[in-house]
């Protein structure tokens, strides 16, 4: 049975087309029916992973293939995911390197193939996207060439298979020369099955089977998915665990299955060196290990990044809570985090001073703001705080979490991004200019990155790329880094805004809203153009006389205003401001709202704002 098996990890940078080649191998595969309707990048089946066009979470499948079966784990590109690649690693014994025949190596690039060498896992080089306009297929196999050395290779994992291919066509040749493209993945199945080693374990050992990733059913619990790295597992058996702690817990397996295509099929037993998912213990975690209660050998446990980001949950106490939710109290909060935490092993959370607020921890703003949006569209309603990195004392040593940055952006904005990030601690690595593009490489503060987007795609004018991904914790550097030095214009009244009051506060600055649209007291309903905070009165009505005007008749044009995404409005708070999110709305507000007191409470507070 062994040999029959192939696992395999499909890894690369973000949008190099992870997720359109899983789609590619399953439909060309045989492993949907003629007449079975299926969509785009059929495993992002999460629909803010469709909308985006991101893997957030990892996900397994497989496929036969003449007569082999060959598991198949898509995973999450985008560094704040990265965790997860990291476990998967555990589960495969060869990796698909999936690289842009236009943009070559890029930094997550660079993450994920030190993970599969560190690991000596076997390499098949896939080379995607060789219909794209500018494509340099020779170019980029040099670079990965660079790469795999650079990473320090050995000389056996350097001799790795190529091939190319356009997934979202679904065609695949072993020549770099797009004339030799033929329709089906049957070149990539073949070189998997020849380079990728088949599981070595032993059927005939007691069972050992530790899990990789988690998955959530309200009805079973926690499901763990992971390889059976030894014996075989069987459906009702009863088996201990052991924890990561040491501890050992008893428990039945309840439910027992393995992947096809879309498909979970349940099993009764499953033999060792396949993919499959066990259900029957709630709270079971990763990198622990299920053994048989008369042969209790732990597996080494794994590692799990740790979280960077915090932010605190709190229930919405707006003026206009209640009226766009269902799902609005602190314990609704509450139990939907402690579900998203059974699921998501880098995401935890835990009780604030106040009853009403929950501290939030996660790998990256992008990895909360995919939870904050799930929420809001569960019909959820709450405030959010800026998120924060978080400090670890290390060797009594007070230390902040560093990154790798590298920015792609025309030359002549280039000075102008230079300026930005030096002004934000980063550490300059490497420059390089090349047909009117600069390719900028920094170590920087994660703080730095803290309301970077919406500045730097004003001074890119949206022609710059941004790539980041955790390098390590460094001593904190003393300085205020990441906060908006602008100021906000804020609501004085609640009611509705109109044309003639907007129309004289937009001198003042950048409006965020329009006409016709309901605003409380202490809402920021746009920027100042100066660095102080400025309240305006937006829903301020003409007064009426009996005195015909001469412009009676002269309409108010206005300012189209500054349209702002969940994750705007998460960059652009600080630190005395929360972000209000509702099903239907996404508000941005002062923590005190009432004018005077916020202005009493300032006063006394500057050099703490200042810090």
């Amino acid at each position: 049975m062994n040999e029959k098996i192939r696992n395999v990890a499909i890894i690369a940078h973000v949008d190099h087309g992870k997720t359109t080649l899983v789609d590619a191998m399953l439909k060309t595969s045989g492993t949907f029916r003629e007449n079975e309707k299926v969509g785009l990048r059929v495993m992002d089946s999460n629909p803010l992973e469709a909308e985006r066009g991101i893997t957030i979470l990892a996900k397994t499948t497989a496929i036969d293939y003449d007569g082999y079966k060959i598991n198949i784990v898509d995973t999450p590109g985008h560094a704040d995911f990265s965790g997860e690649v990291e476990r998967i690693m555990n589960m495969v014994d060869g990796v698909c390197l999936l690289v842009d025949a236009f943009d070559g190596p890029m930094p997550q690039t660079r993450f994920v193939l030190k993970q599969a060498i560190s690991y000596h896992l076997k390499t098949v080089v896939v080379i995607n996207k060789v219909d794209r306009n500018g494509a340099a297929p020779d170019r980029v196999l040099n670079d990965i060439l660079e790469l795999f050395i650079d990473l320090g290779a050995s000389d056996e994992q350097l001799e790795f298979p190529v091939i190319y291919t356009s997934a979202v066509n679904m065609t695949s040749s072993t020549s770099e020369d797009i004339s030799t493209q033929v329709y089906g993945m049957d070149c990539l199945f073949k070189t998997i099955i020849k380079t990728i080693p088949c599981p070595t374990a032993d059927l005939e050992k007691p069972l050992q089977f530790q899990p990789s990733l988690l998955d959530y059913n309200k009805y079973v619990g926690r499901i763990g998915i992971g390889r059976v790295d030894r014996g075989t597992i069987r459906l009702g058996d009863s088996v201990t665990c052991i924890r990561l702690d040491g501890n050992k817990t008893s428990f039945k397996i309840a439910k027992l299955f393995t992947f096809h295509g879309l498909d979970r099929i349940e099993v009764d037993h499953v033999d060792g060196g396949d993919i499959c998912g066990i259900a029957g213990l709630p709270d079971i975690m990763v990198g622990e290990t299920v053994c048989p209660n008369n042969c209790l050998e732990p597996l080494p446990a794994l590692r799990i990044d740790e979280p960077t980001m915090r932010m605190t949950f709190s229930a919405n106490n707006s003026p206009f809570a209640g009226k766009e939710g269902k799902l609005l109290t602190a314990q609704n909060i509450k139990d939907r985090l402690y579900e998203e935490s059974q699921r998501d092993v880098s995401m935890k959370f835990e009780m604030s001073s106040s009853a009403e607020a929950f501290i939030v921890t996660g790998r990256g703003e992008l990895h909360l703001s995919v939870l904050i949006e799930t929420m809001r569209r569960e019909g959820f309603e709450m405030q959010v705080s800026k998120p924060t990195v978080i400090l670890k004392e290390i060797d009594g040593v007070e230390c902040e979490p560093f990154e790798d940055l590298q920015i792609d952006v025309p030359s002549e904005y280039a000075g102008a991004i230079m300026q930005l990030v030096g002004a934000r601690s980063a550490e300059m690595i490497s420059m390089n200019e090349e047909n009117g593009q600069t390719r900028l490489v920094y170590v920087i503060p994660s703080r730095g990155l803290i309301s970077f987007m919406n500045t730097f795609m004003t001074l890119s004018k949206g022609y710059g790329i941004i790539n980041h991904s955790f390098k390590e914790f460094r001593p904190k550097i003393n300085k205020a880094i990441g906060l908006r030095q602008a100021g906000v214009l804020v609501s004085t009244e609640q009611g509705v805004s109109t044309a003639y009051a907007l129309k004289s506060s937009e001198e003042r600055g950048t409006m965020f809203i329009g006409p016709g649209v309901n605003v409380y007291e202490g809402m920021i309903v746009g920027e100042n153009k100066y660095s102080t905070d400025l309240a305006v009165n937006v829903s301020k009505t003409k007064n009426l006389t009996n005195q015909r005007s001469s412009n009676k008749d002269t309409t108010v044009v206005l300012k189209s205003p500054r349209k702002m995404s969940l994750e705007d409005c998460l960059d652009y708070v600080n630190t005395d401001e929360l972000v209000e999110v509702t099903p239907q709305s996404i508000r941005m507000r002062k923590r005190i709202l009432n004018t005077a007191e916020r202005r009493k409470y300032e006063a006394h507070h500057e050099e703490e704002y200042q810090k």
